[in-house]
């Protein structure tokens, strides 16, 4: 019995153009002269996150209590930094619904924009970037690409069933124009560089 899936990708095939197009060359746009950390930084500020430069583990864990004094449940995906919720005992994305502060690592920043990326293996659970309170994302500074033309370069489709790219904290200035942070994910998002 063929799936409604099966059907419809069938129904591409056979009807697939029988001359094949090339894709249109990506044209070399102008990139900024900025320093590509600099211009990272700049960007996420902008976007209301917020960075650190952080040497240690214990600086970071520091700085974790600074910034959430009254995070209660800490759930971290990294081996850099422990939490206080074990995502192995997870069996319910739900179950993440208490998180105050989550702590993923992401694998690349993105200079034009702020922005990380970050994937369903680097989350574990997807429901973390999501449902946490506040987000705090572990970024090796050398790990910088300058625009989403060479972002899309660096990014595994075959290899993660799940990716995004993030931005800063969740944002929404629909209702009377005022800006409401964490309508709709994190009301916060720092990066560690470490």
């Amino acid at each position: 019995m063929n799936s409604t899936k099966d059907l419809i990708m069938g129904a591409i095939r056979q009807n697939k153009p029988k001359d094949a197009h090339p894709y249109p060359q990506i044209p070399a746009f102008a990139k900024s002269k900025k320093p590509i950390l600099d211009e990272f930084k700049e960007n996420l500020v902008e976007a209301a996150g917020t960075w650190h430069n952080i040497h240690s583990r214990e600086e970071a864990e520091r700085l974790i209590h600074q910034l959430h004094p009254d995070a209660k449940v800490i759930c971290s995906t990294t081996p850099e930094i422990k939490g206080n919720k074990d995502l192995s005992q997870i069996t319910d994305p739900h179950e993440l619904n208490d998180v105050d502060v989550g702590i993923i690592r992401a694998r690349f920043g993105v200079s034009e924009t702020g922005m990380v990326y970050i994937t369903g293996k680097d989350m574990h659970i997807t429901s973390l970037g999501f449902l946490s309170q506040h987000l705090i994302i572990l970024l090796d500074p050398v790990k910088m690409v300058r625009d989403m033309y060479e972002a899309y370069s660096h990014v595994e489709l075959e290899s993660n069933h799940y990716s995004c790219f993030m931005l800063g904290p969740s944002a929404t200035a629909d209702i009377g124009a005022v800006m409401v942070r964490g309508a709709q994910g994190a009301r916060s998002l720092s990066v560690f560089f470490m």
